[in-house]
């Protein structure tokens, strides 16, 4: 008998991701009304403005150096 045949009638259950609970997690998660939605539009300059304060903080950062210093 071949190494190959011997493998051939080996046989692997499926593996299902969702099982184990994690598909009623995923559900309950997606029913949560305080859960995120990605659905509704993006405020651009509220973002803008976070990432400008973001970057004002780093910089007030006594440690805080540029690279290009």
């Amino acid at each position: 008998m071949s190494l190959f045949s011997l493998f051939h009638h080996i046989s692997l259950p499926k593996i299902d991701p969702l099982g184990g609970g994690l598909r009623e997690e995923i559900a309950l998660e997606q029913d949560d009304p305080s859960a995120m939605s990605l659905d509704e539009g993006i405020d651009e300059g509220a973002l803008s403005e976070f990432w400008q304060q973001v970057e004002s903080d780093i910089e007030q950062d006594p440690e805080w150096f540029k690279f290009s210093e």
